[in-house]
Parts: C-alpha cells; sequence; structure tokens
C-alpha cells in the first residue's frame, strides 16, 4: 500500500515546464526519454502528474482529446508512467482512475502493453484492436511504384484536414498542424492531383518514426513509407494495425522486423471511429 503522505500527494496538469521531469520518469523506467514526442503531446494535448516530494514526479500520463474543443468525442491516452520505487503501490490506478473521472462519458482509447492490460481491463477498458511495432533498416523494393508521391506543401494542409478526418473519424486539427513543425518529413501520395494518402516521419531518438500513415490502398501506403525511408539514414519504426497484413509482409521483407504487440483498448466504444482500411498507423501510439 502507498504511504498516507503520497496517497494524499495532488494529481495536477502538467505544463512544458514538466519536459524534462516527463523525460526523466520515462529514463527511469528504462524507456528512451523522448522530450521531442513529449513536447508534442504536451502542447497538443493535456497532462497529469503527481510530484514527488523529492523531486521530480511520481507518476504522469497525457490525454489528446479529438473533436470540438470543448466537447470532445474521442480521448488518446498515453506515456501512463509510474516511478520505479512507486511502482506497485495502486499511484498508477489512481491517476488513471482521475483521467477516466475527468473524461466523462466521452469515449477512450489507449495502446497498452502487455504488463499494463490487467489495469486496463480492471477499469473498464476493452481490447478491440492489436498493433505490431516494427523497426529496422528499410531496404528499398526494386519494384517501382506508379504511386505518385511528394513533399507536402502548405497549400496541401486544407486537403491533408479532410483526409484526416474522414479515415480517423473525428477531427484532428491542432494536431495534424503541428506535424510540419514536428516531423522531418510530411509526404503525399496523388492521384490525379487529388491527394489520396499522407504520412510523416520524425526523430525519435535514433530512429525516425513513421506516422501518421494514411492511404487510400495498401499500394500507396507502401509508396508513401518508402518514400519516407530514400530520404533519410535512420532505421524506421512504425506501428501497424495487425489487420494490415500485406504491409506487415512487406516492410518485413524490406529490414524491418517485429519489436513488439500492443494490445488496441477502447472505453465507452466497442470500436474506433473511422475508416482502419485506411489507417495504417497513428501518429503515435501515445495519441492514437
Amino acid at each position: 500500500m502507498p504511504t498516507p503522505s503520497l496517497t494524499a500527494l495532488p494529481i495536477r496538469r502538467l505544463t512544458h515546464r514538466d519536459l524534462t521531469a516527463c523525460a526523466d520518469l520515462s529514463e527511469n523506467r528504462g524507456w528512451p526519454r523522448e522530450e521531442h514526442k513529449w513536447g508534442l503531446l504536451l502542447s497538443a494535448g493535456k497532462g497529469y502528474g503527481i510530484d514527488d516530494p523529492d523531486g521530480g514526479l511520481v507518476s504522469a500520463c497525457v490525454v489528446t482529446e479529438y473533436g470540438p474543443h470543448g466537447h470532445p468525442v474521442l480521448g488518446a491516452i498515453g506515456m501512463v508512467l509510474v516511478a520505479e520505487r512507486h511502482a506497485r503501490q495502486g499511484i498508477g490506478r489512481r491517476l488513471m482512475r482521475h483521467v477516466v473521472s475527468l473524461m466523462g462519458t466521452t469515449p477512450l482509447t489507449l495502446h497498452a502493453t502487455p504488463n499494463g492490460r490487467p489495469l486496463y481491463e480492471e477499469l473498464g477498458f476493452k481490447t478491440t484492436g492489436r498493433a505490431e511495432m516494427v523497426r529496422g533498416r528499410f531496404t528499398p523494393d526494386e519494384t517501382a511504384s506508379d504511386v505518385v508521391t511528394r513533399a507536402a506543401t502548405a497549400e496541401d494542409l486544407i486537403a491533408i484536414l479532410r483526409l484526416d478526418e474522414e479515415v480517423f473519424g473525428t477531427d484532428r486539427t491542432h494536431v495534424i498542424t503541428r506535424l510540419p513543425a514536428f516531423a522531418d518529413q510530411v509526404r503525399v501520395a496523388e492521384d490525379d492531383g487529388r491527394i489520396i494518402g499522407y504520412a510523416a516521419a520524425w526523430p525519435n531518438m535514433d530512429t525516425q518514426v513513421v506516422g501518421p500513415l494514411v492511404a487510400r490502398t495498401t499500394k500507396t501506403a507502401k509508396a508513401l513509407l518508402a518514400s519516407l525511408a530514400a530520404r533519410t539514414d535512420r532505421p524506421l519504426r512504425t506501428d501497424i494495425d495487425v489487420r494490415h497484413e500485406e504491409l506487415l509482409e512487406w516492410v518485413k521483407a524490406r529490414g524491418l522486423e517485429s519489436v513488439a504487440f500492443n494490445a488496441v483498448m477502447t472505453h465507452g466504444i466497442t470500436e474506433l471511429p473511422g475508416d482502419w482500411r485506411r489507417r495504417f498507423a497513428p501518429l503515435t501510439v501515445a495519441a492514437g
């Protein structure tokens, strides 16, 4: 059981001033520091945490809300962490209960590791999908693609936002408009001048994470991923919905290897909104 003083510690909103403490907490649990990703999540979402009286954070998490401002239709929970010396004392459960309570009737989603899944099930989350993390150096496909891809421009933003809302199932303008500053690359696929897919690659420690990856077809998704890979010398990493079997087989044939599986869980809905057939990979599992 946690000590009374720890139990009584208040849960507060995190800000960008907590960026280093959040990265320290990640490192404490054996995760990469991921300051770049924490910065995006604390800007686009709402961070919650518990201060450690001895300095730093006892626990933290981030919720990214989607839909009309003030009236979200979906909340994605991520980066749920508890400092090692305070683990297994109910702190994570307390923080999660707080967040779920704050969100009220808003449907929620998260990606759960095998270790975290029992807690989320206890809180009423149900597994509704699965994602496979793959990582490695991408070997170019010798077969030329007839899908046209190019770097995205500011003029593409409206079309990207329209496509993203259609595929994701709700508006996430406040996240997608941050992509040009957050990502090293944002590329689009076109068919007769119409944008039929887009993808980004952003730096995460020693890798380039591909996400989001939204595409009309698997062939389009392959072309976008290959075009991103051709413009970086870093290993790629991405989280692909396991229902996209053809894409997973293709990236593994191109040099990426399976790293882990996460359960996609939901609370208050039986499945995620939008069109999973065109949603190949999230921006980050922490933001849905």
